[in-house]
């Protein structure tokens, strides 16, 4: 607060309505005359920005840099006589006759213009094949203290933090962080690097406030970090000053620092969990951890009845499919019913006959297509042998033991 109430009740009525350019000149008069120039210059190079041939403006930035000081406000004066109202005609005449000019590309301003996509997940738990062990992790970590209010407050479970989702690219991460936002009925934001990274100094670090804001702004709201290594990389192993800023400005905002996170439930995901900040995995973030593996028996014949729904299918049975697909991802499975549709397409075209997808296209498929799941493991046993000394990959040990992965 200043010693002048004036400037205070107009510095708050300019915050409420800033594209006001005559209340906004008003204020950098006052302030130009209360001595204040360095927050009048402010002002008036944001009516200079929407109007640069404003006088009134041009008049005032001059004054507060030390030149003579302004008459009385030309912005205050009445307008001609003569003068047309743009503005009155175009609400009249908007049936009839576009407007003169176009506002697409006006700046955004706040999570209420900005084009984020807020969706409403459809998708539950109960939509997910498989993967039990999954499922009954995170309704005990996450779900289950969110629908028992009473009981989290008996216990003092709080709900501060986030989930970090990590395993072999392909695995279904972003399909369960949905169908969590779906099981709570909150919306759903899923974030990716494109979605931050600005090549203009500071930009990065606002968009990431922004996204976050649009947030709290949905609450209750699943915030979903895709690719969180990519963000949140370990400031240790950066080069780039910019990339540091962009790891400590989402640290502030897991914080909340800046603004409430109640009601934002942050999930993020990642494919190389040794390569986040350790910062990031403090209690109050991403503390609780969730290994998600390829997907297992049922989980892998629900996906290939899915891939299949709307192929022309004959005799085939997805159980054994199923067993001849161990340790494929979900894409990989996906892959699988692709290339078995490639060959009953390719042999009806040969015979001009068509026919079905048959028990032996997708044997063969399977044949063809490997685990892209592999290549990870190879890194991930690295990882569960030489640095797991906090046992945080203590899950991934144990799966990589029962596979006999040495």
């Amino acid at each position: 607060m200043s010693d002048s109430p004036l400037i205070d009740s107009l510095t708050a009525a300019v915050e409420a309505r800033p594209d006001d350019l005559t209340l906004r000149l008003h204020l950098a008069e006052l302030l130009v005359g209360a001595g204040r120039g360095a927050e009048a210059i402010g002002h008036a190079a944001q009516v200079l920005a929407r109007e640069p041939g404003n006088a009134a403006a041009q008049t005032l930035m001059t004054s507060a840099l030390g030149g003579p000081a302004p008459s009385p406000s030309p912005a205050s004066a009445p307008a001609p006589a003569s003068s047309v109202d743009w503005a009155a005609m175009e609400e009249d005449l908007g049936d009839i006759v576009p407007p003169r000019f176009s506002h697409e590309d006006e700046p955004v301003r706040g999570h209420e213009d900005r084009t984020f996509d807020i969706e409403t997940s459809t998708i539950t738990l109960a939509d997910v094949g498989g993967m039990q062990e999954v499922k009954k992790r995170l309704e005990i970590s996450f779900l289950g203290p969110l629908k028992n209010p009473k009981l989290r407050s008996l216990f003092g479970k709080s709900l501060r933090g986030g989930l970090l989702l990590y395993g072999p690219p392909g695995c279904g991460k972003t399909f369960l962080a949905r169908a969590v936002a779906g099981e709570m009925g909150a919306s759903f934001i899923s974030l990716s690097i494109t979605d931050v990274l600005n090549m203009w100094v500071g930009s990065s670090e606002r968009n990431l406030h922004d996204l976050f804001q649009s947030a709290r702004g949905h609450a209750p709201c699943v915030l979903f970090l895709d690719e969180i290594d990519a963000l949140g990389h370990k400031r240790s192993q950066l080069n780039s000053s910019s990339m540091r800023t962009v790891v400590n400005q989402l640290l502030t905002e897991l914080d909340g620092v800046d603004g409430n996170n109640d009601g934002v439930f942050v999930l993020a995901a990642t494919n190389a969990p040794w390569d986040i900040d350790s910062a990031l995995r403090r209690p109050g973030r991403l503390d609780r951890t969730l290994l998600v593996l390829p997907p297992d028996k049922p989980a892998r014949a629900a996906i290939l009845q899915y891939h299949l729904k709307d192929r022309p299918v004959a005799g085939v049975d997805l159980g054994k499919v199923a067993d001849a697909t161990d340790h494929y991802s979900g894409a990989d499975l996906a892959h699988v019913c692709e290339t078995a549709a490639e060959f009953a397409m390719r042999d009806s075209i040969a015979t001009g006959e068509i026919r079905m997808i048959n028990q032996g296209d997708m044997l063969a498929a399977a044949r063809e297509v490997r685990p892209s799941t592999d290549g990870w493991f190879a890194t991930a046993r690295n990882v569960a042998m030489f640095a797991n000394e906090s046992g945080e990959y203590d899950d991934l040990a144990a799966y990589l033991k029962k596979r006999k992965i040495r």
